[in-house]
């Protein structure tokens, strides 16, 4: 389920334990949940973990070829879950034995495979509790596994990412994170400045005695290096996000000029109606697709402009609305039909940095109507944006527009699975501080500094790094960033 982890020192687990809650290391409880999802499934998995786990499992299960259950690790046994104070049969199942420490948490682990409707799961799940164990808390597995050395804090998030995942783009991105992807950039960053901080420290600490002076130009370089592999990093952060959460994409534009068809084609079906009356659409149309592995939220919105009846006015508002809220707008110019002032004015509302300008209809003019198009833009506006011709009908330019969405989202080189991507909030703001701690550090040593105060910048730092992957943290956030997953994870 997850990479080979980074096998974190106890003595550090231990110490973010001082105030947390027995369900943690060295914890003498032992947790159940539900770890497959609710509904009706062919299977559904009631998940322990703790010192008791083999105990209760031996306790309420009865194998069909054996007295009892087997406490050999990584074997598979088929039976009976009964209550053992009727001896009452309450499913036949499979049963997991996994021991420690090669398992999910490093603890005792038993899953008992069940039948997947709700009754068998929660027969079962109470006769557990019953048992002796207690119901996990949202992310509780994880939390152990974070706990006993298993998995670092990025790692972990990573874990509810992958659950989460609605595009392949998201899926590659969170394994990659899950394997240590991540943490491996955040250590190599970390461990520099803490080289350089030790340099510095030395030359202060041991000034009078035979220690070679600061060599100022190779801290500027060093951290001058780490500055710009946290900026590469940081940079990814929108990318993160649009995998996470998904990019919110209006179709917008006047009346009439493909809105509905451009939807229809990028989606290759047809959701929205189609029709030569302007003001066809008064409200917005919402559908979810992936393109280049990115989840894109499209809506199709009504056609700019003035007048109309009362609904259309309320459509029209929407579409504004739906412009500001946007992460991504594809404005719909028609190359078939004379520029007009309402196109002008809805330029001047678009931010041209999440904005692609979109040729509708290039079926029915000539190739060099569309360059005419784009440069007039580009005049009116004084900037250079991305540009596209598509013809919905025939299909010609549709899949560079979703090359073009690709670029815009993710940079010129798109996804790339090998690199690691930031993809909370957390971690954007961590590194943010991280940054900028470096820089405040970079701009010392250029300027020759006080040597003090460089330190403080370096340490500020390290430190943010270190709560990034879960070196540097405290009791309450991490029940915070835990508390977010789901039950049974």
């Amino acid at each position: 389920m997850t990479g080979p982890g980074t096998d974190l020192p106890r003595r550090q687990a231990a110490g973010l334990l001082a105030g947390a809650s027995n369900a943690s290391i060295g914890g003498e409880d032992t947790i159940v949940a539900v770890s497959t999802a609710p509904g009706k499934g062919a299977i559904g998995i009631v998940r322990m973990s703790g010192p008791d786990a083999l105990p209760i499992a031996s306790r309420c299960v009865r194998p069909t070829r054996h007295e009892t259950l087997s406490p050999d690790s990584h074997r598979l046994t088929y039976g009976r879950i009964v209550d053992p104070g009727s001896e009452e049969m309450l499913d036949e199942v499979l049963v997991a034995v996994m021991r420690a420490p090669q398992t999910y948490t490093r603890e005792d682990v038993v899953e008992v495979h069940c039948h997947g409707g709700a009754a068998a799961q929660r027969a079962v799940l109470r006769l557990l509790v019953r048992l002796g164990a207690r119901l996990a808390e949202p992310g509780e597995f994880t939390k152990r596994a974070f706990l006993n050395g298993r998995i670092d804090l990025t790692q972990a998030e990573s874990v509810a990412a992958v659950v989460a995942a609605r595009s392949s783009g998201a899926l590659r991105a969170s394994l990659r994170s899950l394997e240590g992807g991540l943490s491996q950039h955040l250590r190599a960053a970390r461990h520099d400045l803490i080289g350089h901080l030790a340099s510095i420290e030395a030359t202060v600490d041991f000034s009078d005695e035979d220690v070679d002076d600061l060599d100022w130009t190779g801290l500027a370089d060093g951290l001058a290096h780490v500055e710009e592999r946290l900026r590469r990093l940081l940079r990814t952060s929108f990318l993160g996000r649009a995998l996470e959460q998904g990019v919110r994409t209006a179709i917008v534009g006047r009346p009439n000029v493909g809105k509905s068809s451009l939807l229809n084609a990028l989606l290759m079906r047809e959701r929205a109606i189609v029709s030569d009356i302007p003001g066809t659409t008064r409200d917005t149309v919402e559908e979810l697709m992936e393109i280049g592995g990115i989840p894109i939220h499209l809506v199709d919105t009504a056609g700019v402009r003035s007048g109309g009846d009362h609904v259309e006015r309320l459509g029209v508002q929407r579409s504004l609305r739906a412009m500001e809220q946007a992460d991504l707008i594809l404005a719909v110019f028609d190359l078939s039909t004379p520029w007009s002032e309402q196109d002008a004015r809805l330029i001047r509302r678009l931010d041209p940095a999440r904005s692609i300008i979109v040729g509708s209809k290039a079926d029915l003019v000539d190739a060099g109507e569309h360059e005419c198009l784009f440069t007039g833009i580009e005049r009116l506006s004084q900037t250079i944006w991305p540009t596209c011709a598509v013809s919905a009908l025939t299909g010609d330019g549709i899949d560079q527009l979703r090359n073009a969405i690709v670029q815009l989202i993710a940079g010129n080189e798109g996804i790339r699975p090998e690199e690691p991507v930031l993809a909370t909030e957390r971690q954007r703001s961590l590194v943010q501080e991280a940054l900028d701690a470096t820089a405040a550090a970079l701009e010392g040593a250029a300027s020759n500094r006080d040597e003090e105060l460089i330190c403080e910048d370096i340490r500020s730092a390290v430190l943010a790094l270190g709560r990034m992957t879960g070196e540097d943290l405290t009791p309450d956030l991490l029940e915070e960033i835990f508390s977010r997953f789901c039950l049974g994870k």
